[in-house]
This record gives C-alpha cells, structure tokens and sequence, in this order.
C-alpha cells in the first residue's frame, strides 16, 4: 500500500494534485497530533510538502478549483468553523460575504457555484435563528435572497449558543456548548446536559432546535465535547478507549455539570441527563455510577448492557466490531470488565427517574436493551416510565411519534425539573406502546383468573 492507516491513525486521499497525477492531496495523522493536509508522490508515497495542520484541530473541507485542481482553501473546526485561504480572490469573496452577513457571529457556507462561478447559492447560519440562502452575484458584487430554511421561526426571539471551556479534571480542556434559559448572568437554571451519540462524533455551533426547545421551557442546555468526541486529533480520540461509564469519558460529562455549576449557570438540584444512542447510555451511565448528581435522565435508544449490545450489531456493522472492541475495551472474554460499565449490572444504583423512548425495529440498539433495564428498575421499585414506537428504528422519524415523545418528555420535565409545559393531548396517528403497564395489566389478569 502507498497509504497505510494503523490503528489508531486518521486520513485519506483527498484528490490529484495538477501535475497528471504524479503527486495528490491527502490528510494524514501519521508522525503528528491532528490531521494534516500534505502533498504526496503517489507512486512512493513520500511526503512532499505538508500544507497544513492546527495543533487543536483536524483539517475539515478541502476546497480545490475545480478544472485544475489548485488548492483555494482549507477548513477546520476547534469550536466553530474556520477557514484558511491560499486564493486571494476567493477571500475577497469571503470578505464581501461576511460584510453583507446579518451579523458577525453568522457563519458563512457556500451551496453551489454556476460553472463560471460569477453566482454562488449562500447560506448565512446563525445560533439563534433559521439559516437564510442568497444568491450572490460576484461580477456585481451583489447579495439577494433567496429563501429561509424555516420562515415560520422568524417571528421568534431564540437565545444564543456560546461557546465555553471546560477543564476536566486532569486538565484536559473541552469544548462545550451552552444555550440559556435566560440573560447570561442571571440566575441559575436547571440544566439539560445533551450528550451527543456516536460516541465517535461530535457537537457543533449552530442552531440546535432542541436546546431552543428546552431553552424555551426554562432550561439551560450543556452540550460537551467530551474525549473521544471527533475533529480534535487521535490523542483526544483514544483518550476515549476504554473508558465508558465508568471511565473518564463519563467524568468529563460529570465535569460538565460540575463546571456549570460552579459558573453559576445551573441549579445543583435540578440537572437531567438527556442524550440518543450513546448518548442514551451515557444517561444510564449518569444516573447509576453518579446517582446523587441528576434529578433525572432522558435515555433514547440507549444500550443498557454492551456485551448484548455488540452480539445483536446489524450485519452492516460486522467489519466495525473488532475496532469497536479496541475503542469500547473487550466485553466479549472480560464478564467482569462488561459488568463494570453496563448499566444493566446497577440499577440498584439508580436514585433518579428515568424516561426511556425506544423503536421496537431499532437495528443497532435492539429492543431488549431498554426492554431489560426498564422491567428490571420497575420490578425494584424505581421510577421508570418506558415508551416503545413499534414503527420505528434507531430515533423517531414519523413526525406523529417524535411529537408524542416530545410531549411526554416535556411532561417528564416539568414534573422533576419544574420548567413550562403545554398540556399533553394524546396525538393522533402516534403508535406509542407502554410494555411496562402492558406487564402489570397482564399480571391483573392473571390474579383475576
């Protein structure tokens, strides 16, 4: 191979260089902290020129002309997206566009270009508001607009997403996001912590409709970017390994918290944990191994136990699983080690209520992992309300049932954090099943008979 990624290395080729072929665009974490954008002989592979890299970020979007494939631009993203210019022309265009914007902090995206590139379809992305495109016309030098991705958000006032930092214990500083429920320096709020899935992924700046949601109904919403998140170089990334639930991963949520605390933003006595997938299991995680820090937690479509978790994977992911035992640690000839951070092992632990909402044709995280930990914190006696969608999958896309489960997660909300609610009215063509009452009716019955 002319580019070999061990691993625990990132990159890839990008693209030709114009010289016929004989050289190429690749990013590539080998020999450095981040991914860098470097030119390369494709026949040896020797590294020519390295173009680029950031210390604290992995190069993003490449942007190459388009015939002769010439370099004009570079992006990356540590807390917002950041662009690095090797075209003066095309900067100037930039330039014009950020001085047309409807403010400073609106980030400037670029949809499509006419073959000539004399008109751009634009889009203007803010925090606080729906995204607006506009046709700009370069040899006029001329922005108009085009449409907004939402107009029937426009007549309403959304809060702003800031940017925070936040020190983990041993040091390590994240990213986070952070969207209030009222004007920076008022009084603490209760707080959403949202953990993002993956956990190989990440949260960006933007216009997040669910921290507006939760923002709007009196909560503060903390959104981190915690080890093992993307975008951040390979030493954050595996920073991550092995160190779910009750690892560091988890203490960089618990840090979180603890962080927006002190600043004063949040209600020590009013904090959720609110978060999908991985996210889900995070908020299992949360309210077993650090059971006094939440007043409750939100869990959609979140494992319970990870060694099920990994047997029941769809075919799909089958050529994933090795590497996912190498990030997650090996649950499958460690019992002891898979027992230590499913939080199917503790409930017992579990002091707060919990909302569970899963798709019973969920093909990655099967019905039996919610299944397992809401018979067994209901047979304990702990608070648990469980909402199965039998027509849905990984997450809720039939708009009835995301805005049945919306309303009872509202509902949960308002009754243990005490923010605003609407009164929940049963929505119609929603498929929302209860097994937990389902059990007890059956168990009513039984004793009838």
């Amino acid at each position: 191979d002319v580019f070999h990624y061990p691993y625990g290395e990132e990159g890839g080729l990008i693209n030709f260089c114009p010289d016929d072929g004989k050289t190429g665009y690749i990013t590539s974490s080998l020999g450095r902290e981040t991914t860098a954008l470097l030119k390369v002989d494709m026949i040896t592979g020797e590294t020519l020129e390295e173009i680029y890299s950031n210390e604290k970020a992995n190069v993003g979007g490449i942007t190459l002309q388009r015939d002769t494939k010439e370099l004009r631009a570079i992006t990356y993203n540590y807390a917002r997206t950041e662009r690095v210019f090797y075209d003066d022309e095309l900067k100037k265009d930039y330039d014009f566009l950020k001085s047309t914007a409807p403010d400073s902090e609106t980030e400037i995206g670029v949809a499509s270009r006419s073959l000539d590139e004399m008109k751009w379809v634009v889009s203007y992305s803010s925090s606080n508001g729906p995204t607006s495109y506009v046709i700009y016309d370069k040899l006029q030098q001329t922005v108009a607009p085009l449409f907004v991705s939402n107009p029937k958000l426009l007549p309403y006032k959304f809060a702003p997403m800031e940017i925070v930092d936040i020190p983990a214990r041993d040091g390590l500083p994240l990213v986070g996001y952070l969207t209030r429920a009222v004007e920076k320096g008022g009084p603490p709020t209760p707080l959403i912590l949202l953990v993002h899935g993956g956990p190989w992924a990440r949260d960006y700046w933007g216009f997040n409709p669910r921290a507006q949601w939760f923002a709007n109904r009196g909560y503060a919403t903390l959104q981190v970017n915690f080890r093992g998140s993307t975008g951040y170089g390979k030493t954050f990334l595996h920073k991550g390994d092995k160190q779910w639930g009750v690892g560091d991963m988890q203490h960089d949520l618990t840090d979180s918290v603890e962080y927006a605390i002190r600043e004063g933003i949040a209600d020590k006595d009013k904090i959720c944990i609110y978060g999908g997938s991985y996210g889900g299991y995070a908020c299992l995680a949360g309210l077993t191994f650090t059971p006094d820090l939440y007043k409750c937690g939100v869990d959609i479509v979140g494992p319970s136990n990870i060694k099920t978790l990994l047997d029941s994977i769809p075919d799909y992911w089958a050529p994933l699983r090795n590497g996912m035992l190498l990030k997650i640690g090996d649950v499958d000839s460690d019992e002891e080690f898979n027992k230590k951070i499913s939080p199917l092992f503790h409930v017992d632990k579990i002091k707060a209520p919990l909302l569970i909402g899963q798709g019973a044709n969920d093909p990655r995280v099967k019905q039996a992992e919610a299944d397992q930990i809401a018979f067994s914190m209901s047979e304990k006696g702990i608070p648990v309300e469980y909402v199965l969608y039998p027509d849905e999958g990984h997450g809720f896309a039939r708009p009835e049932n995301r805005i049945d489960f919306n309303g009872r997660v509202e509902t949960f909300l308002a009754k243990h954090l005490g923010g605003r609610a609407e009164e929940f009215d049963e929505v119609e063509g929603a498929t929302a099943q209860f097994p937990l009452l389902e059990k007890e009716g059956n168990k009513v019955e039984e004793v009838a008979s």
